[in-house]
């Protein structure tokens, strides 16, 4: 087995704004963790590099130091060599985008086979407007916005694409979109990924996420016939979570209520609660509710339903929830895009993601369902719900 040359960089901030619903972490790390959010990047970047400890030995990683990888990379034991930025500038709340951008230029000047990089749309952005062409990339997803093809479905996803790899097996490679939300778009409420770029990304469909299917197609009246079923189905004194998503803002409109279309609503007796909520609000209705639903959508061509702009949904809520009060809707033609494969999960917590694996009961329709997986990547559906 040959040495593979790694570099590796991480966004310390990414995915800050998720829990407590600012949709993102860019130029808000402050207030995020202000009201409490905590960092995940690092913690997502172990799951992935936990799959290869077996085979340090063939790895030399390359890196920026202190939370942009060097702390991780030592702390787990692997060979690594610190290039670029100083400690300094690596601290948590310290790190920029050009702090990236930097250290991408760093990085290749050491010939580095791949370039592995955890963030969101953010941090592919930033590394896709400075990396060479004919460098291959693998994303490990800790941002909250990840509309871009190039990363992994899941860090433990990253882990198995990157030890195929380093074994030598065959992985062809595809030029894959970057992708972002176009801000002015979604001053407007429409919610747009803007294309910026290309990067070369391994193709193994498995593992590697792909893009996002965004806007409303020609199937507006279904996405209708959803939200009237569901708001037929609602009952008094249930408190309703509304995720984020077109077809969630469908019930919404129904029911005439606001709408936050990439937050997370609260909703009882067809009136609404509260808005835009966080973790922490989404908890302690919970613990007030005596009866609770979470009302969810699939995102087209990526499949997720946790782990991709909703990160308030974060493993408490869902634990505290439980499988058996998550309802999924998707058009018949949105799970039609995921070309069989599964609807995905990825929590952040790997032992949630396989109990929430199996096979659920997906509204399409009025009146309609129908069944269909839920995968965490490597577990197998096998219970229905």
């Amino acid at each position: 087995m040959n040495t593979m040359k790694v570099g590796l960089i991480i966004n310390p901030l990414a995915g800050l704004g998720g829990s407590v619903a600012l949709k993102g972490s860019d130029g808000c790390s402050s207030l995020a963790m202000e009201l409490g959010a905590q960092p995940k990047a690092q913690g997502r970047v172990e799951q992935a590099l936990s799959e290869l400890v077996e085979y340090k030995s063939y790895i030399e990683f390359f890196c920026p130091p202190g939370l942009m990888g060097g702390d991780l990379l030592n702390q787990m034991g692997f060979q690594i060599t610190e290039v670029g930025l100083e400690d300094s500038s690596c601290e948590l709340g310290g790190t920029t985008a050009d702090d990236t951008r930097s250290a991408v230029a760093a990085l290749v000047t050491h010939d580095i086979d791949l370039l592995v990089f955890a963030g969101g749309d953010g941090t592919a952005r930033d590394i896709c407007a400075v990396l060479p062409e004919g460098i291959p990339v693998v994303g490990i997803p800790a941002g909250v916005k990840i509309h871009s093809a190039v990363y992994a479905i899941n860090p433990q996803a990253a882990g198995a694409l990157l030890l195929e790899m380093l074994k030598g097996e065959l992985v062809n490679l595809r030029m894959s979109d970057v992708r972002d939300i176009d801000e002015e778009a979604f001053r407007s409420g429409v919610v747009k990924a803007k294309l910026f770029g290309e990067m070369l990304v391994p193709e193994e469909g498995r593992y590697v996420q792909m893009m996002k299917c965004g806007g409303i197609e020609k199937e507006e009246w279904v996405v209708a016939d959803i939200a009237a079923e569901m708001v037929e189905r609602m009952e008094d004194d249930v408190l309703y979570i509304i995720g984020s998503g077109a077809t969630t803002q469908a019930i919404m409109d129904n029911l005439g209520l606001e709408n936050t279309l990439l937050g997370v609503d609260l909703v009882m007796n067809h009136e609404l609660v509260e808005s835009d909520v966080s973790e922490s609000k989404i908890l302690n209705a919970l613990a007030d509710a005596d009866e609770s639903q979470l009302i969810i959508s699939v995102i087209g061509g990526q499949g997720h339903i946790f782990g991709r702009g909703n990160q308030q949904l974060s493993p408490k809520v869902i634990r505290l929830l439980g499988r058996d009060r998550i309802q999924v809707l998707a058009t018949k033609t949105k799970i039609k895009t995921l070309d069989g494969r599964p609807m995905l999960v990825d929590t952040g917590d790997i032992a949630l993601d396989k109990e929430l694996c199996g096979w659920y009961r997906v509204v399409s329709g009025y009146q309609d369902e129908i069944v269909y997986p839920v995968s965490d990547g490597v577990t197998a559906p096998e219970n229905s719900n």
